[in-house]
């Protein structure tokens, strides 16, 4: 039994709490502390019981409904308390509310309400089978993923963004990251108008001037999706205020055709560097480069001045690059997920229509065309089990290289390209890893209020889907998209 009336000689220590309107009884001496309810990230594929994981001072804690535990239904109110138990590590325990801590002989005939003790190592193991097996959290010094070694090594990797409902692009090697543009922005007196402020990044403040200004485009936006595209001028770091992301793409040099000599005049020659033919020529991205972006001797300078004040700053951490990896950030139902850049290898929009394969195995949702080549198209939310559908518009297919199989999945909308240091990476705990190791690792954000799931590509696919998509592939070594 998992709970019970504890015998009338039982007499010391418990926290009485209730859940769904009964009550039970846990051994104070398992209760490290309680808290009110935290801010929950759901960890998708996991038990019923599992809630989600959640910060608790720089620590990465599963949170686990006793409702469910109990074979009840979980509706939590205002009352609603997390007990935060040891077992190696923490684990938070979700209960409608606190009754009572104290020394008591849990069922004697004076008991006005009689509590029931809960065995909670026991229900545990029912949910989370090895989880009492495992003493040891994974280290997140050496990941399990590391970046994949690029496939295609002869083609040019792009970001390409909005400007003004135009698109723009600039090489991935030069983009350090991509950021959500902050609400307020300190600004700069006495400066270019283009100079929009100075961007807290890490420890330093990064100048932040508007591509719009740049480009000649009026300084009206969206500044709802709009990002910032943190690229390297000379020494510096200086960040672009963009309209939106939109996608990654991996093009062939021949794609991209040099600026035509007749525009290539003036300001123009030196910020497109180039212009890629998408769709058949029917679409067209102007590629920029940060070396060729600022003319303005002027502003050159007050970009340097903003740069030498961050300098002086200091970074607290003192991180170089060597203590950061660099993730491609998206969304789904809600939450936020990264996969490592190196194994992505393009972010593109979703077609009007997939095309099904006759025989394909049913997790595919169909194939597109991605510039001759058939890639298989999978609906990640469905994978993951999650109702919330996507804005249309906005979703976008990651296409990841899993060994040497390539395939896109579905998400809701892809935000960032995101730089992550060492010292914000937690292994995923284990209560949220048994029986599934797609989750690689959590960055928690605490000065953001963010925690980014991480997976692991290799564990998107099970073997057996690897083996049918690597079938398919094999079957059909010639075949050009439809």
């Amino acid at each position: 039994m998992v709970a019970q009336a504890a015998p009338a000689s039982v007499s010391r220590s418990f926290l009485t709490v209730e859940v769904g309107g009964e009550r039970f009884a846990l051994s104070a001496a398992d209760v490290a502390e309680v808290i009110r309810c935290p801010a929950v990230t759901r960890v998708p594929l996991g038990p019923a019981s599992l809630l989600g994981v959640a910060n608790l001072r720089g620590a990465v804690v599963p949170i686990v409904s006793l409702h469910k535990l109990l074979g009840k239904e979980a509706t939590f109110s205002a009352n609603a308390r997390v007990i935060v138990v040891d077992r190696g590590a923490p684990v938070g325990v979700a209960v409608d509310s606190v009754a009572s801590l104290g020394s008591s002989r849990f069922g004697s005939e004076d008991d006005a309400i009689q509590a029931r003790l809960i065995d909670l190592d026991e229900l545990l193991a029912k949910d989370f089978g090895g989880f009492m097996r495992r003493t040891q959290s994974r280290s997140v010094s050496a990941p399990r993923v590391l970046h994949e070694q690029a496939a295609e090594p002869d083609k040019i990797s792009l970001v390409c963004f909005a400007v003004a409902e135009q698109e723009f692009a600039m090489p991935l090697a030069s983009v350090h990251e991509v950021v959500a543009l902050p609400e307020f922005v300190t600004a700069v007196p006495r400066t270019d108008a283009v100079m929009l402020g100075v961007l807290p990044l890490r420890g330093k403040l990064v100048p932040l001037v508007s591509l719009r200004g740049l480009l000649g485009f009026s300084a009206t936006g969206n500044r709802g999706r709009a990002r910032v595209v943190v690229t390297q001028v000379g020494e510096s770091l200086v960040g672009l205020a963009i309209d939106s992301m939109k996608e990654i793409l991996r093009l062939a040099p021949d794609m991209i055709d040099p600026v035509p000599a007749i525009i290539t005049r003036g300001d123009a020659e030196a910020q497109i560097r180039g212009i890629c033919r998408l769709d058949g020529g029917q679409r067209l991205v102007s590629v920029l480069s940060s070396d060729h972006l600022f003319r303005d001797q002027n502003l050159l300078e007050q970009i340097s001045s903003q740069t030498e004040k961050s300098n002086d700053m200091g970074t607290p951490d003192g991180l170089s690059h060597h203590d950061e990896e660099q993730f491609i950030v998206f969304q789904l139902g809600g939450e936020e997920y990264g996969l490592p850049i190196g194994a992505v290898d393009e972010v593109v929009r979703v077609p009007d229509t997939l095309t099904r394969l006759p025989k394909a195995p049913a997790f595919i949702e169909g194939v597109m065309n991605l510039r001759g080549r058939v890639v298989p198209i999978i609906d990640q939310r469905r994978r993951f089990r999650l109702d919330a559908q996507g804005e249309k518009r906005r979703e976008r297919i990651v296409v990841v290289r899993i060994d040497d199989l390539q395939a896109g999945f579905v998400v809701d909308t892809v935000s960032e390209v995101l730089k992550i240091s060492h010292a914000q990476l937690r292994p995923t705990p284990d209560l949220a890893t048994d029986g599934n190791q797609v989750i690689d690792r959590i960055a928690n954000i605490e000065i953001e209020g963010r925690m980014i799931l991480l997976l692991d590509p290799r564990e998107l696919l099970d073997r057996a889907e690897k083996d049918l998509l690597a079938a398919m592939s094999n079957g059909h070594p010639e075949r050009s998209a439809p």
